[in-house]
């Protein structure tokens, strides 16, 4: 294999046999369950790097099926947006996930630059309710709760807010353990098409982990619950910002 050959072909590792497909990704009946919350606003700002904004004290706390993934297969994600701006653009920055499958860990994590981890979340419906749950390490850390379609929403609405873009903090490490890469990821999806969403009442339960800290945001206050299920397409990213950029 010649050095042409490398810079040819080179993706993804491990080069002769990838552990997931060139993108874009497809989603088909990607569901979610997602609550959002009042906290700290304290909190928050010493977690949203900067350029970023706080929009508001709030965490959208989510956990998501995806039963038909282009080269994921099906797994189940959880983890927590927040609301922030960039130069005046609303947005969300995602600031933790939790997966249940190594192909989107590596992707995510290797691309866009998504704050994946290992764990066991899972999202399913138990008699009248819609139940969403993460485990790390054997231990529960976050349990969601919403009435089962309450009430529908306007679809349109909906699509439209989750086109709104959404910002990474990629890191990558360099040989000798410094920032090699450290940038500020930006993405939108596209392609949505909205196939139901409701509302309902809410609870949500975080407790204290070492490794998996979703309560060091801790719920103040439930504010809204909402499901939903739609086919969508997840584009490959652009650098918002380039903190090793010299200035």
């Amino acid at each position: 294999m010649t050095e042409d050959d490398i810079r040819k072909n080179a993706f993804a590792m491990p080069m002769h046999n990838p552990a997931y497909p060139p993108g874009p990704y497809r989603f088909v009946d990607r569901e979610y369950l997602i609550i959002t919350y009042r906290t700290d606003p304290k909190l928050l700002e010493a977690l949203i790097p900067a350029p970023l904004k706080l929009a508001e004290p709030v965490v959208k706390y989510e956990f998501i099926n995806m039963p038909d993934s282009t080269g994921f297969g099906h797994y189940c994600e959880s983890g927590q947006v927040i609301p922030v701006t960039l130069d005046g653009v609303a947005g969300g920055y995602v600031h933790s996930m939790y997966l249940n499958d190594h192909p989107p860990i590596a992707a995510g994590r290797e691309l866009w630059g998504f704050p994946k981890k290992l764990g066991d979340p899972e999202l399913r419906v138990h008699k009248d309710t819609l139940m969403g749950t993460l485990d790390y390490s054997d231990f529960r850390v976050a349990t969601g709760t919403m009435g089962f379609k309450h009430k529908a929403l306007d679809r349109e609405v909906v699509a439209k807010s989750m086109a709104t873009p959404s910002f990474l903090l990629k890191i990558i490490p360099h040989v000798d353990g410094s920032a090699r890469i450290c940038e500020l990821v930006q993405y939108a999806l596209t392609d949505i098409t909205v196939k139901g969403a409701w509302s309902g009442p809410g609870a949500l339960d975080l407790r204290d982990h070492a490794l998996a800290p979703v309560a060091d945001l801790p719920v103040l206050e439930v504010l809204s619950t909402v499901h939903i299920i739609a086919d969508l397409t997840l584009p490959l990213g652009t650098v918002a910002f380039d903190y090793l950029a010299k200035r």
